[in-house]
């Protein structure tokens, strides 16, 4: 039994950090939060969750809700402008 031996031994054989260094390329070789890829050290648990609860939030006009509404007017738009030009082609034949 290693872990009788070893109190660490838990830590020990965690999984490690996959964030890598800019400077050598090398992996970071803390144990990775449970739950997570990255250590603490690497953003595991850390930053404020979206919406209206986020302190830098201002307007909600760049959230995800917003972005996709936007997207599908203008999907509906495009889809009109050539509807228009249908019609327009057919009519004056």
């Amino acid at each position: 039994m290693k872990h009788a031996s070893n109190p660490m031994q838990k830590a020990h054989e965690a999984p490690r950090c996959t964030a890598k260094s800019k400077r050598t390329g090398l992996p970071c070789k803390n144990p990775a939060v449970k739950g997570w890829t990255v250590c603490r050290m690497h953003g595991a648990g850390g930053g404020h969750g979206p919406g209206k609860a986020n302190p830098a939030y201002k307007h909600g006009m760049r959230t995800r809700e917003a972005q996709e509404m936007r997207k599908d007017i203008n999907d509906l738009v495009r889809l009109a402008r050539e509807l228009e030009q249908l019609l327009d082609s057919s009519g004056q034949r």
